[in-house]
């Protein structure tokens, strides 16, 4: 009796969505940021704050042309790692769901690892750019400490609330048809 590779992958452990939709969170979350905070809100730019940041970088400021200029170019870097962190999050969740790809779109699994992702984004983001290297704060002024707290506060809220939503619906098996019984694959010989 030949085995295909498929049934041998069903008989192991379903395929994690974890790793996909972490990478997937981090680069929509920095969408979010980028185009909410950096665009619309145009409470900071990339360097906004690198005037009193911690490394040394020169102060373009925001409020002369070629101060905004800089740091729209910057905006523009941060939005393509963005971009290529969805991009790698897509061929990552398309590699390793390669049945019943319909079904991973309403897993609480990939949406709950994808809010988690989000709020890792906002953790790291919010250490590194704005307590560590202080290139900008997510609202300048004298309560930027108090923005910018309430910048991780959400983010260990979405990194939290995305783990308990993956992990409040039933594991991700790509393998499994509708109603949870195993999908039936077929052998090469038939």
């Amino acid at each position: 009796m030949a085995t295909t590779t498929a049934e041998t992958r069903a008989d192991a452990a379903p395929t994690s969505l974890r790793l996909p939709g972490l990478v997937l969170g981090v680069g929509l979350g920095g969408f979010v940021d980028g185009i909410l905070l950096h665009q619309l809100l145009q409470w900071h730019h990339m360097l906004t704050s690198t005037n009193d940041d911690r490394i040394g970088v020169r102060y373009y400021d925001p409020h002369t042309v070629s101060g905004l200029r800089m740091n729209t170019v910057w905006d523009g870097v941060f939005h393509v790692v963005c971009w290529l962190a969805v991009l790698l999050g897509l061929a990552l969740l398309y590699s390793r769901v390669t049945r019943h790809r319909r079904r991973v779109w309403t897993s609480r699994a990939l949406w709950g690892w994808m809010l988690a992702g989000w709020g890792l984004f906002n953790l790291v983001e919010g250490l590194l750019d704005h307590q560590i290297l202080g290139i900008h704060h997510v609202h300048g002024g004298p309560y930027r400490l108090w923005w910018d707290m309430g910048f991780l506060f959400l983010g260990l809220l979405l990194l939290i609330g995305g783990y308990l939503v993956q992990r409040s619906g039933p594991v991700f098996d790509p393998y499994a048809v509708a109603d949870g019984r195993k999908a039936r694959t077929r052998t090469r010989s038939e």
